[in-house]
This record gives structure tokens, C-alpha cells and sequence, in this order.
């Protein structure tokens, strides 16, 4: 994995990725693609741990959530909230194909996109820093 990420190179400068899943394994991967990027990766493993983390003042540069997510809201509703307090926050929802229709396909704000599972690492990479270098 680590060879084929380095092609992807290196991005980070500081800024840090907050991810939201209740799959440990997934969140456990995330975090490898993003410290292999050279980003710091904050984790919550539900919906109310990661709105917390968007509340604070913790820098995050970019949301990495799953839309499907308990504790009480989906990760779109969660990254609404989250936009009511950092109106910037740049997001990439990971989703299964029957979940894309909770994100209501086409009406995703700017600085929102959609990454459909299954993906490979390699485009997961791209797309996190695809999104945090955008302005």
C-alpha cells in the first residue's frame, strides 16, 4: 500500500482531517492513507462524537464521514451542523451505493464530494487532497 500511496506523494502541512465511522477497520484505514499523506487524523466513531469535534475549536481541514452513522443523524446531517459553525469545512462522504441517496445525488454544497464504496486507497488519497487544496 505504502509504495503505491508515495506515488500519490506526500501533501500535508499541518492541516487535519477529521474522520466519522463506525467501522473501526475503516477508520483504522483512513487514518493510514491520511498519516501517510502527512495530515493528522482525528477520529469519531459516531455522529454525535464527530458533530462534538466540528463544535470545538480544533482545527479540521476537511470531514471524512460515512453516511450511514449512528447516533441519532447521518453523516450528512452531521456535516450540516458542522457547516453552521465552519461554513468552509470541505467534505467527502464515503458511502455505500443505496446510501447515495441520502445525500439527495446533485445537491451537494461546494466543497463536497462523494466517494462510493468499494474504492481503492490510491483514489482515496487523491480525493482527500484534491479537497483540502481547493479554495
Amino acid at each position: 500500500m505504502a509504495r503505491r500511496l508515495a506515488e500519490v506523494g506526500p501533501a500535508g502541512q499541518g492541516e487535519t482531517v477529521l474522520i466519522v465511522d463506525d467501522e473501526p477497520s475503516v477508520r483504522m484505514l483512513v487514518t493510514e492513507v491520511l498519516e501517510d499523506l502527512g495530515y493528522t487524523a482525528i477520529e469519531a466513531a459516531d455522529s454525535v462524537a464527530g458533530l462534538k469535534v466540528l463544535q470545538s475549536d480544533v482545527r479540521i481541514d476537511l470531514l471524512v464521514t460515512d453516511v450511514g452513522l449512528p447516533g441519532g443523524m447521518n453523516g450528512r446531517q452531521m456535516a450540516d451542523a458542522g457547516r453552521e459553525r465552519r461554513p468552509d469545512l470541505k467534505v467527502l462522504f464515503i458511502t455505500a451505493y443505496a446510501e447515495n441517496a441520502v445525500l439527495g445525488s446533485g445537491h451537494l454544497h461546494p466543497g463536497m464530494q462523494v466517494l462510493t464504496k468499494p474504492f481503492v486507497l490510491e483514489t482515496l488519497a487523491s480525493r482527500i487532497k484534491d479537497l483540502i487544496a481547493e479554495t
